[in-house]
């Protein structure tokens, strides 16, 4: 942007003066570390730990454009120095010495002292904070984990009260099922009994009548044998 451009021309241009092979020339600015300074970032630090495969590798340009809408100030805050701060380090300045020209070149842009744009940096925490809270507790409620008034209820929710629903429904198949196989296991048992009972009256009844077939006929050829010479 033309606005950190000239910020940071004018930081090279009044606040880094050139050093001697002894140290610091005369009119070279004392230059003090910031309370609760934070140094620059080197490599080894940057060096992102590894990522499950369940999880993204970047963050969704949605949520990108989300927070740096919460970061969106009005130039005159510790968003705004951040960036000076950036642009400076590409320009070469590490350690110490970046942060205090950064801060000396916006302190003369904004006339913002050290205190106010600390507070202004402990203001963007807390709005950051505060937002992962309404995000997390957005994301439990569609989670189910908690219900939150007039809002209604998430797809996870309602595929869950969904998949109650199917469970209870199957169990009671299965619970009719068993009924069913019982009432069919007891059907079989009654149908073999019958079976074997007709069987049986069938082999009683075959018995009764071939003994009965036999004597009639013996006393058939016997009459016949006797009676009729």
């Amino acid at each position: 942007m033309p606005f950190f451009d000239h910020i940071t021309k004018a930081a090279k241009d009044f606040f880094i003066e050139e050093t001697s092979p002894t140290g610091p020339s005369i009119g070279a600015p004392l230059v003090r570390p910031l309370p609760g300074q934070v140094l620059a970032p080197t490599l080894a630090s940057t060096v992102a730990p590894p990522v499950s495969a369940t999880q993204p590798t970047q963050p969704e340009q949605r949520h990108l454009d989300h927070i740096q809408s919460l970061l969106t100030g009005d130039g005159k805050d510790f968003v705004a120095y951040t960036k000076l701060v950036k642009s400076l380090q590409a320009s070469g300045l590490s350690g110490p010495i970046l942060y205090q020209t950064a801060f000396n070149a916006f302190a003369a842009v904004t006339s913002l002292d050290l205190a106010t744009l600390l507070q202004s940096a402990e203001q963007f925490e807390l709005k950051l904070t505060a937002d992962r809270n309404q995000i997390l507790e957005r994301h439990r409620e569609k989670l189910g984990e908690i219900r939150i008034p007039n809002v209604p209820p998430s797809p996870i929710v309602r595929l869950q009260q969904q998949e109650q629903e199917v469970q209870v429904a199957l169990t009671e198949l299965t619970r009719q099922l068993e009924e069913k196989q019982q009432q069919l296991l007891t059907t079989r048992q009654h149908l073999q009994e019958q079976q074997h009972k007709a069987a049986m009256a069938l082999a009683s009844y075959e018995l009764a009548h071939a003994t009965a077939a036999a004597d009639l006929q013996a006393h058939r050829h016997a009459t016949q044998s006797f009676l009729l010479k």
